[in-house]
């Protein structure tokens, strides 16, 4: 049994569906689930990573399967998985996850990605002129992405393009855009009030009023 088909074995053994009817719901019903909770659903196949990480390199292959299949616990797995081998991934495979990006999309597994690909701008510098570029797509989950992908850098943030990025995505009427602008700023903002206060002080008029409140709690 390859390793799919073992997780597969493993999740429909564990299902619980009353849990996945409310996760479903949860969700607008977009996704049909299992009924496992993240905790519950790491330690399924906590070994199997584990294995992965031996080998040194990503299995595409293995993950296509995951991302296809219609149950949305294989997409979480899918994120986990990039997440614990983020060090074996490189700026050429970031069309692969784009791919999952663009499919079944929503916010649960388009925040996680961009975290992937967040890592792998701190080591490849291509990766801000690409964001910027996603940043006028007309994909909202690719311009989310490219938005958020330097959460949580702090210090090593990169003004100014985070400035470029959330001024290309001014105009969208897009929650998941504006929600973003603002969480993108809010967080900068526990490492830089000042530049903050600044940006949103210069491009006000500009912003919808979700980014304005959302991006100025801290300051």
């Amino acid at each position: 049994m390859d390793k799919y088909e073992e997780i597969k074995d493993r999740f429909e053994k564990n299902a619980d569906k009353e849990k996945a009817e409310k996760m479903s719901k949860y969700m607008k019903n977009l996704f049909a689930f299992y009924g496992i909770e993240a905790p519950k659903r790491r330690m399924i196949y906590k070994d199997i990573i584990k294995a992965e990480k031996k080998e040194k390199k990503i299995d595409w292959e293995f993950l296509d399967k995951c991302y296809d299949d219609k149950y949305r616990e294989f997409q979480y797995t899918t994120n986990d998985y990039l997440f614990e081998l983020k060090k074996y991934i490189v700026y050429e495979d970031i069309d692969k996850i784009k791919e999952y990006i663009t499919a079944k999309s929503w916010w649960d597994t388009i925040d996680f990605l961009c975290r992937v690909i967040g890592d792998i701008g701190l080591r490849d510098k291509r990766v801000e002129n690409l964001m910027t570029e996603w940043s006028e797509n007309e994909n909202i989950w690719i311009k989310r992405t490219a938005i958020l992908h330097q959460l949580g850098y702090k210090e090593k943030t990169k003004c100014v393009t985070l400035e470029k990025i959330i001024v290309n995505c001014f105009g969208s009427d897009e929650f998941f855009v504006n929600k973003a602008i603002g969480w993108a700023l809010r967080e900068y903002s526990k490492t830089d009030k000042e530049w903050v206060g600044d940006f949103i002080g210069r491009y006000k008029e500009r912003m919808n009023g979700l980014s304005v409140r959302e991006g100025s709690k801290y300051i």
